[in-house]
C-alpha cells in the first residue's frame, strides 16, 4: 500500500482521537468541524468525483451504486447512532426509559462495528491500481478530513466522562484507524485479481463511496436545532468547506 494513503488515513485519525485524552473538544467547535467536513465532502463529490465517474461509466449503473452506498450509509447510522456526523449519544429513552441521563454512552461493539465498515468502505477506492491519482488524492483528502470529528467523538464516548477508560478509547481508536487502510489492501487485492475489469470495478465501488459521502454530508448540513433558528457561524463555515474543495478540485 501506498505508504501516503496509509499515513493519510491512519494519522489524523490517531492524532485527533488522542488529543481527547489531553484536553476536551467543545461541542460547538466540534459540530462547526463536522459542518466544514460535511461541506468540503458534498463538494468534491459534484465538483470533482461525479462528473469524472460518469464521464468513464455508465450512467446508470453509477446511479445504482450511488444509491447502494447511500443506504448502506442508511444502515450504518442505525447501528452507529450517528457517530459518522457528530452525534455524541444514544437515545437514553429508547435503551433505558427509566434511568436520567447523565453522560455521553457508547454501545460498543456495534457502533465499532459500523464506523469499521464505513471506513473500510471509504478506502476501497484508494488501492494503488486506481490509475486515477488526481481523483484518488482528491478522495485521500476529503476522507482524511471527515475522520478528524470522528475520531474526536469516538473516544469522547468511549471515555463517557471516566478517564480510566483510556484504554478501550485505545483500543477502540485504533480499530478505526485500521479500517481504511485495510480497505485500501482488500481493494488492491480485488483489482489485482481482476485486472482486465478493474477500471470498471474502481468506477464501481467510487460511486458507493459517493452515496455514502452523500448521505453523511447531508445529514450534517441538513441538521438544524430544535428551534430552526439559521446558524450564521455554521453557514460560515461551510461556505468555507465548499470552498476549500473548489480550490482542491
Amino acid at each position: 500500500m501506498d505508504i501516503i494513503v496509509f499515513l493519510a488515513l491512519f494519522f489524523p485519525v490517531v492524532i485527533s482521537g488522542a488529543s481527547v485524552f489531553f484536553f476536551r473538544t467543545h461541542d460547538k467547535a466540534l459540530k462547526l468541524l463536522t459542518a466544514f467536513s460535511g461541506a468540503y465532502l458534498l463538494a468534491i463529490s459534484f465538483l470533482d468525483i461525479l462528473p469524472e465517474i460518469y464521464q468513464d461509466s455508465n450512467g446508470l449503473q453509477v446511479g445504482l451504486f450511488l444509491l447502494l452506498g447511500f443506504f448502506i450509509q442508511l444502515l450504518l447510522d442505525f447501528i452507529t447512532k450517528g457517530v459518522e456526523h457528530g452525534h455524541q449519544h444514544h437515545d437514553c429513552k429508547e435503551l433505558h426509559p427509566n434511568q436520567a441521563h447523565t453522560k455521553p454512552h457508547l454501545p460498543v461493539l456495534p457502533v465499532i462495528i459500523g464506523l469499521f465498515i464505513h471506513s473500510f468502505l471509504e478506502g476501497m477506492p484508494l488501492a494503488e491500481s486506481f490509475n486515477m491519482p488526481g481523483l484518488r488524492n482528491t478522495l485521500l483528502t476529503g476522507i482524511a478530513i471527515h475522520n478528524v470529528p470522528i475520531a474526536i467523538v469516538l473516544v469522547s464516548l468511549a471515555l463517557a466522562g471516566n478517564r480510566k477508560n483510556i484504554t478501550k478509547a485505545a483500543i477502540l481508536l485504533g480499530i478505526f484507524a485500521m479500517g481504511g487502510p485495510l480497505g485500501v489492501v482488500t481493494s488492491n487485492l480485488i483489482g489485482t485479481a481482476i485486472q482486465g475489469h478493474s477500471e470498471y470495478y474502481f468506477s464501481i465501488v467510487m460511486a458507493m463511496v459517493v452515496g455514502i459521502f452523500l448521505h453523511i454530508s447531508t445529514t450534517i448540513l441538513f441538521e438544524t436545532d430544535e428551534h430552526h433558528r439559521f446558524n450564521w457561524l455554521k453557514f460560515v463555515v461551510i461556505i468555507a468547506g465548499a470552498t476549500a474543495a473548489w480550490f482542491v478540485a
